[in-house]
């Protein structure tokens, strides 16, 4: 439907110039603006631009082009093609309506894309009125550039100014055409505003449809009635001007039609009757008013004007049915306003008790969550400590069975052999001993050492591992046997041996700490006693007693004292030793008896 209305007001035009054509070629650009993203849109451009190009096509030019809502590409693009169909046009006319904008005295048209931050995107973002001149000056006699484009620009107000002495004004420039037959005609003089008025269009574009395309009228007389037109009806705020200069002759926008030819002629009401019809098949108020240019006075002309009248009446039908919807719309969303305030009152509360018990349950979710993590932190731990020492103690077992196995095996097999070979010499004996075990895959020094690093762990070697089989491993080794109930041959290390020390998860031979020194665990520690007491014998805490006055004895000669000596039998003596066991804890050592160590794991030896 939308393509189809232009198309009809198109052919309906054609058929009403299709008398006398001109001997001149005329072309016009027009170009309303209205639907701008950075600024309020202007209800008036776009009515403007469509009243204009029909008053044009009225007035039988070659070439109308009509654009609406032009961003800045699609503006150059159209004063672009514009400037090739003025190169064989004798009339040249383009008509812009939206906002302008002058800086530094240079005037500018803006496109609906246009942000206009600062005062230096004028440059990029709109398009001088130069550009448009430029696009007219092929015309051969007439150049003529309407504005109305000098409304209060939104743009100035919010524009930031790069340079402080840089001039944005209030309205247009005024411009001095620099070639001949050109006229630029303002919507409002140099430096003022222009109004879009109260109607469908503004007071500048009405007067412009009533006197530009009056037959024979020059343009210079026409501006002038514009003029009158505006201010009257403006109170005299708004004054059209027009810059440049024409020659002397007349330059009506429409010629005068020319007189009658005496003789024979067809009957003018077909011709009349057949546009009729045409108009009346298109039934758009462009083809009634482009009807009327050409055929303003006879009975169709009265006919024309009635269904203009009904067109007329159907429009105001319309826009009056749109305000009573609004209206309506608007007293019911009042009246539902002033019905809901207590309610929404009410809801404010509700939204608000009901955020504040959100945020209360968020906080108690955050305080649940944090102890269930806890939670599930000491379940894991416990599972795995759980875990661990049901390894620890299958691992145990897994040993002391392997080991008992083993230990019987050797038994039967000892008692299998025949009495010869249990009475075999003893140094027989100590090199079968002395041969490593055929399985394993160890060197004999890897070996000892892995035997003398495990035998320190447990606690019965004292002494770094070294890689030689001493007398020191030796006695370790029988520590082990004697605390762990093994019966391990001693005078080598054997693969035997690290199976059955690996299979210890803990220490074996007691701790044992010198005289002062206590037993902490896997540590020996100071003893500390407190005031008034001091260290016994038996390694123990007791209270120091006062010294007594004793006599004196003549002391005996060195030779006597030395006899003494030697001839007094031996009393036991409180080493001060503590000997600790992992079966009975820790204890002094017995007096008289003393502890063997020899760098291994300790026992006692009493005499």
């Amino acid at each position: 439907m939308t393509i189809v209305r232009p198309l009809c007001v198109l052919i309906f035009a054609a058929f009403l110039t299709c008398a006398p054509a001109q001997a001149e070629k005329r072309v016009a650009l027009v170009i309303g603006n209205s639907a701008y993203k950075s600024a309020p849109k202007l209800g008036n451009p776009v009515n403007d631009a469509t009243l204009m190009g029909g008053m044009f096509r009225k007035a039988g030019f070659d070439t109308v082009d009509v654009r609406q809502d032009l961003n800045a590409p699609e503006m150059r693009k159209a004063l672009r093609e514009f400037g090739a169909r003025t190169r064989d046009a004798d009339v040249a006319i383009v008509y812009y309506a939206g906002h302008g904008l002058e800086v530094d005295g240079t005037n500018y048209l803006i496109p609906i894309d246009a942000a206009l931050e600062t005062d230096t995107d004028v440059y990029d973002e709109a398009v001088p009125i130069d550009r448009v001149l430029v696009s007219i000056e092929p015309a051969k006699q007439l150049r003529l550039v309407i504005l109305d484009a000098c409304r209060d620009n939104p743009f100035s107000k919010t524009m930031k100014r790069t340079v402080a002495s840089r001039a944005i004004g209030r309205g247009l420039a005024k411009v001095e055409p620099t070639s001949p037959n050109t006229m630029i005609a303002f919507a409002a003089k140099a430096g003022s505003t222009a109004s879009d008025g109260d109607s469908r269009n503004s007071p500048f574009a009405t007067a412009l449809v009533e006197h530009l395309p009056k037959p024979g009228l020059d343009l210079r007389k026409a501006f002038g009635f514009v003029r009158d037109d505006v201010l009257r009806n403006t109170g005299n705020r708004q004054e059209p001007y027009v810059y440049g200069s024409l020659g002397g002759d007349d330059v009506p926008l429409v010629q005068s039609k020319p007189a009658a030819v005496a003789g024979p002629q067809a009957n003018p009401q077909d011709s009349v009757r057949r546009d009729y019809e045409l108009a009346l098949q298109a039934g758009l108020r462009e083809a009634w008013e482009a009807f009327l240019q050409t055929y303003p006075d006879g009975f169709y002309a009265n006919l024309a004007r009635v269904q203009l009248k009904k067109i007329a009446a159907e429009e105001d039908r319309a826009q009056a049915t749109e305000k009573a919807r609004l209206a309506e719309q608007e007293k019911v969303k009042l009246a539902a306003d002033r019905a809901q305030k207590a309610e929404l009152e009410r809801a404010a509360a509700a939204a608000k008790a009901a955020e504040d018990a959100r945020i209360a349950a968020e906080k108690q979710k955050q305080i649940e969550q944090a102890r269930a993590e806890q939670a599930e932190q000491q379940r894991k731990a416990a599972e795995a400590a759980a875990a661990k020492a049901v390894a620890e103690k299958q691992a145990a077992e897994k040993a002391k069975a392997e080991l008992a196995a083993k230990q019987a095996a050797e038994r039967a097999e000892q008692a299998a052999k025949p009495a010869a070979d249990r009475q075999l010499p003893e140094a027989e004996q100590k090199v079968a001993a002395l041969s490593p075990a055929p399985t394993s895959t160890l060197s004999a020094s890897d070996l000892t050492k892995s035997v003398q690093s495990e035998l320190r762990r447990v606690g019965c070697l004292s002494s770094a591992a070294e890689g030689e089989w001493s007398s020191a491993a030796q006695r370790s080794l029988t520590l082990f046997n004697k605390y762990a109930g093994t019966r391990l041959d001693v005078k080598l290390a054997s693969v035997d041996a690290l199976d059955a020390l690996k299979a210890k998860p803990g220490r074996v031979c007691p701790l044992v700490c010198n005289f002062g020194f206590k037993a902490d665990g896997d540590q020996c520690v100071k003893i500390t006693c407190r005031a008034g007491y001091r260290v016994g014998d038996d390694n123990e805490c007791e209270k120091v007693q006062e010294k007594k006055p004793v006599a004196r004895q003549v002391p005996k000669a060195p030779d006597e004292s030395r006899k003494s000596a030697e001839t007094a039998p031996t009393k036991p003596q409180a080493t001060g030793q503590i000997l600790c066991t992992s079966a009975a804890g820790c204890r002094p050592v017995r007096k008289g008896c003393h502890l063997s160590s020899g760098g291994v794991g300790q026992s006692e030896i009493c005499p």
